[in-house]
């Protein structure tokens, strides 16, 4: 799964990396937590655009939004046919921006939070999928999911599942609106490429979504030394 991630690129850099119109409006965060407001991008007519989306998708036709608790991640296997997730899966795909993420491994003294990041790149860009949901009132949510798979081989001594990454030569295939056939997309699914992701130890304060300050994303000691892969 993915329930952490952070994101403290350059607006530039954001531009120009996803060739958007105009630099989004957004902070160097470092504990992005669901239900947190989040920063995707997505194409609306011939462009590319940021919005802001609630981590956690709520379907069109959801009773309330207390189901987006359960469903800040999609599984790449089932997303084209569970129930809240088949209709964003053809119709409103989105790429989410993150500079690395969390996952948490079982070790001597408990569960040991890792980054994981790129080794040679900037960013990432997640795979995931937006809806727009309104209740008989008039309350809107504008929301969001994640995408994960299986880990490759760079992630699976940390955790067996990771967050689907799409490769920047599919940013136009994914994102486009024209694009509706499931089997299609789901060939942009794939596993990351392997040998591109280091992961180290940080600080356990990165447990609260509380603490999101520069210092969560430094290496701590672990096993007596600072492991980088």
């Amino acid at each position: 799964m993915c329930g952490r991630f952070y994101l403290d690129a350059d607006k530039e850099l954001l531009k120009n990396h996803f060739n958007l119109e105009s630099a989004p409006t957004c902070q160097p965060r470092y504990n992005i937590a669901p239900s947190q407001t989040i920063l995707a991008i997505l194409s609306r007519g011939q462009n590319r655009e940021s919005d802001n989306f609630r981590w956690g998708l709520v379907p069109f036709w959801a009773k309330d939004d207390k189901i987006g608790y359960k469903t800040i991640n999609a599984r790449a296997e089932t997303v084209a046919s569970k129930p809240a997730y088949r209709a964003a899966f053809r119709y409103r795909r989105c790429l989410i921006p993150a500079s690395g993420f969390y996952e948490w491994k079982t070790e001597s003294d408990g569960k040991q939070p890792y980054c994981l990041r790129p080794k040679n790149k900037p960013l990432f860009a997640f795979a995931g999928l937006y809806e727009h949901w309104e209740d008989k009132t008039g309350n809107k949510t504008d929301s969001c999911t994640i995408i994960v798979g299986e880990a490759n081989s760079d992630v699976l001594p940390i955790h067996d599942r990771m967050p689907i990454i799409i490769d920047p030569v599919n940013y136009d295939a994914w994102l486009d609106p024209d694009t509706h056939d499931s089997d299609t997309l789901k060939q942009l699914l794939a596993p990351w490429h392997e040998g591109e992701i280091e992961y180290y130890p940080v600080s356990k304060r990165v447990n609260s979504p509380k603490n999101d300050h520069a210092d969560l994303i430094q290496p701590v000691l672990s096993g007596n030394k600072v492991r980088h892969e």
